[in-house]
């Protein structure tokens, strides 16, 4: 949007300078090097020097007879039958005398010694209807021209809002897919890029909403059906014993099913948390050695060699999330490692990399771009991760997408497992 504001400031100010300038160069060809009155005031003084050759007592029948001969409005008066302050009177003996105006219009008045206390007075006749027509006329000449100036502005602005209007009617209708095709010649390119990361997001929440859908009607068919079972057999069964059998066994299936409900809600409400990121700065090494800290007993109970490689950069980011997507690689890895798990970070060009890697089976390669989709699990690894609901690399991709980063997977060319490498952006903060 500044693009789109410093276009139409400096257009507005080209345009009215252009325009002013042509319209001056316009105005002073349209007039005459002469001054508008230079022909009545020669006549008067032209008048003036015949008057002297005329005897003082006839001087004002022949103004009579001039005004007749010449069909002008032209009088001859005593100087006392003018109200003017002395400045003005004195004015009246220069070059061109005085030019007053009143409610009828202009004229002029002429005296010089030879006339002296008298004066001549002439009735100018200015084209004023002309004059005021030619000031219309620049006037919308001017607006006219400064229209077209901020038409070629206006119109580019235009025709980009309505590609935008026809992707959100688009969007709106049910075209989730629909985007913005970004021009480089565009005034509102910020507004295209966030329409279509709005888009994009809304678009994934509904996948991700259909999905969440669609494997919670799956997953809880199977509790459900040994809910069924051991309801039943409990009814069918006589014995005390047997009977609490049967509830202890329903018992653990409602424990699974809460836990279910539980995890997927807590990601169906995830996105919340997207604006309410805190940023603050820390020492990444110490970071991870606090993490590493608190998952030990894990590590130790599973009797896994974790080994930390990491710089001693100062990193912003909201701590909670990013130790919580840290906490998540960790936990897969240890759900798959064999012995090892290697856990490395750098700050590289303003941005921080951390990568886990573990020398577990790894994940098939046809599988790296489903591996972060949100209830996906491996055909051959359900065994080993009962107690997963697939939800713990796609709320790592989240935490990454927040800082305005990414999550990868790949083999692990130190351990032979899976590599997952985590990319957070330090350009942004809060």
């Amino acid at each position: 949007m500044k693009k789109f504001y410093i276009s139409l400031l400096s257009s507005a100010l080209l345009s009215i300078v252009v325009l002013g300038w042509l319209i001056d160069a316009f105005s002073q060809q349209t007039q005459t090097s002469e001054d508008e009155f230079s022909v009545q005031s020669k006549m008067i003084m032209g008048f003036s020097k015949q008057l002297a050759n005329i005897p003082t007592s006839e001087r004002g029948r022949y103004v009579k007879q001039l005004a007749n001969e010449f069909n002008l409005l032209i009088d001859y008066k005593h100087n006392e039958s003018l109200a003017l302050p002395p400045s003005l009177l004195l004015q009246m003996h220069t070059a061109g005398g005085l030019i007053l105006e009143d409610q009828q219009g202009f004229y002029m008045l002429y005296s010089s010694q030879i006339l002296s206390p008298f004066h001549i007075s002439m009735r100018l006749d200015k084209r004023i209807d002309t004059e005021q027509r030619n000031d219309i006329f620049l006037t919308l000449l001017f607006y006219a021209g400064l229209c077209v100036f901020m038409g070629f502005i206006i119109t580019p602005l235009a025709k980009r809002l309505t590609v935008l209007n026809e992707a959100a009617k688009k969007f709106a209708s049910g075209n989730v897919q629909a985007r913005i095709k970004v021009s480089h010649f565009t005034y509102i390119k910020d507004v295209e890029l966030t329409f279509n990361r709005m888009a994009s997001q809304i678009e994934k929440l509904v996948a991700e909403n259909k999905l969440m859908a669609s494997s919670l009607s799956h997953d809880i068919r199977t509790p459900i059906a040994c809910l069924r079972f051991g309801l039943d057999a409990a009814i069918d069964s006589y014995g005390e014993q047997q009977i609490k059998k049967y509830l202890s066994r329903m018992e653990s299936d409602l424990d699974h099913m809460e836990s279910m409900l539980k995890s997927y809600l807590a990601f169906a409400t995830l996105e919340q948390n997207a604006n309410k990121l805190t940023y603050s700065s820390t020492n990444i090494k110490h970071y991870l050695s606090d993490i590493l800290i608190q998952l030990a007993p894990k590590f130790e109970s599973q009797m896994l060699n974790v080994q930390l490689n990491s710089s001693s950069d100062i990193i912003n980011a909201d701590l909670h999330w990013l130790a919580r997507a840290i906490t998540n690689l960790l936990n897969n890895a240890c759900d798959f490692a064999e012995l090892h798990i290697y856990l490395s970070a750098k700050v590289y060009e303003h941005q921080l990399v951390i990568t886990v890697e573990d020398d577990g089976p790894g994940i098939a390669k046809e599988n790296f771009n489903n591996v972060f989709s949100p209830f996906f699990k491996e055909e051959e690894h359900r065994n080993r991760a009962d107690k997963s609901y697939g939800l713990g690399l796609a709320i790592v991709e989240k935490v990454a997408d927040w800082h305005h980063g990414s999550v990868k997977v790949s083999k692990s060319n130190q351990l032979g497992g899976a590599c997952f490498t985590l990319i957070i952006d330090q350009h942004h903060k809060a």
